[in-house]
């Protein structure tokens, strides 16, 4: 059997995104595409910037330019906080010296969360943290969590609201309780979309009156993921609330340009989102004890980060001003083959960026595709229609 030069049996590689990735990878002396992506208008990667926290009075439409300093704090409120990415996310911002409010249904967890985000505050004399126990869930919760975080900040809404709660239930279609595509939606799109709907509301309905402190802008954080734009055998109950994420990004970045041309002496509101792969946490342990054994085949190649590191990108990219944030590579290719409408968000020169680079992209991905089709189609006929290895106990076809 063919061994490539790191040692893989390339036999053993069921997905052609490996290839793909080690094709565009920086160290390709090929690789020209992700060299042309990068010089594209509006898809140079730009230097990053030093925040500048040393100084009150400067105001930018940027989600980073304030995370915290005396005078200038931004309010950042959390779902999913508790743990995971939602959790890191919390304690890198803590350090940012912004003032957190961490969403959760756990109150045990909540309270430890707390803890644990407060011993990476920078500012302690000044940062202030908070913890809600609720199930957003419910609509009738997204509106109380609002209202008690107004009550907590002196009468003033958050400044930002970033949803980081969500679960994944990585099961074939055939296979999953139909109870379950109903779970999925609430727990990962409904509960996104009605504590956004919430903050909104509040934003509009409270008005700030000019100040130095106010933000020029305030920011709605959702979090989708790679699935949102390519899903794979086995994530039939959960690509799809998160392509419903997308789409909600989408929708609302269009109906905020009517409030500002409404209430132009008010902040902006920019809608944001953020595209992860894998993540590892104690939720993807037990996500894969469900996951079928094709499914899991098919993401040999790709790489799942930590909490730690996609909390740390996504970030990075909201301080840089873009809409769409993609924590890997990989799912960066993806986005730009799939972006449609969305390629408009950011101006015509990067918008004109992507629609190249993604066309070049869509071309590669029927590659992917037909060879992850065959994979399964062949994993049919050796191990059966379960998904899962013969002999593993779980097989039944």
């Amino acid at each position: 059997m063919e061994v490539d030069e790191e040692g893989v049996k390339t036999g053993d590689r069921c997905s052609r995104l490996y290839y793909l990735v080690k094709l565009f990878r920086p160290s390709n002396p090929y690789s020209s595409l992700r060299t042309c992506c990068f010089r594209c208008p509006g898809l140079a990667k730009p230097k990053p910037k030093r925040q500048r926290f040393e100084y009150a009075g400067a105001q930018s439409t940027q989600v980073g330019d304030h995370w915290g300093i005396p005078g200038v704090c931004r309010v950042v409120l959390i779902t999913g906080g508790s743990r995971g990415m939602g959790l890191e996310v919390a304690r890198q911002l803590a350090g940012r010296n912004a003032y957190i409010v961490i969403v959760a249904r756990d109150a045990k967890r909540l309270e430890e969360a707390l803890v644990c985000i407060k011993e990476k505050a920078v500012g302690r004399r000044f940062q202030r943290f908070h913890a809600i126990n609720a199930d957003l869930t419910d609509p009738n919760a997204a509106q109380r969590v609002m209202r008690e975080v107004v009550e907590w900040n002196g009468g003033k809404p958050p400044d930002v609201v970033w949803c980081c709660a969500g679960s994944a239930h990585p099961t074939l279609f055939a296979d999953t309780p139909a109870e379950e595509f109903k779970a999925q939606m609430e727990s990962n799109y409904l509960s996104a979309a009605y504590i956004a709907q919430a903050a909104l509301q509040t934003w509009l309905r409270i008005p700030t009156p000019p100040s130095p402190s106010n933000p020029k802008a305030r920011h709605i954080i959702l979090t989708g993921s790679t699935v949102s734009f390519y899903s794979i055998a086995g994530y039939s109950p959960y690509s799809p609330s998160k392509a419903a994420l997308r789409s909600l990004a989408d929708s609302i970045s269009r109906e905020v340009h009517l409030y500002a041309g409404a209430n132009p002496k008010e902040p902006e509101i920019k809608v944001h989102t953020v595209f992860a792969a894998s993540i590892l946490t104690d939720s993807y342990e037990r996500e894969n004890l469900i996951k079928a054994d094709v499914t899991k085949k098919l993401e040999e190649a790709d790489k799942s980060q930590t909490a730690e590191a996609v909390a740390r990108k996504s970030i990075v990219g909201l301080e840089r001003g873009y809409e769409f944030v993609a924590t890997d590579f990989l799912t960066k290719l993806v986005m730009t083959a799939n972006m449609g409408g969305s390629s408009g968000r950011g101006g015509f020169w990067r918008g004109l960026g992507l629609w190249v680079v993604g066309c070049v992209m869509s071309l590669l991905l029927l590659v992917v595709r037909g060879g992850q089709d065959r994979v399964v189609r062949n994993w049919g006929r050796v191990h059966g229609a379960s998904g899962f290895k013969k002999g593993s106990g779980r097989n039944a076809g």
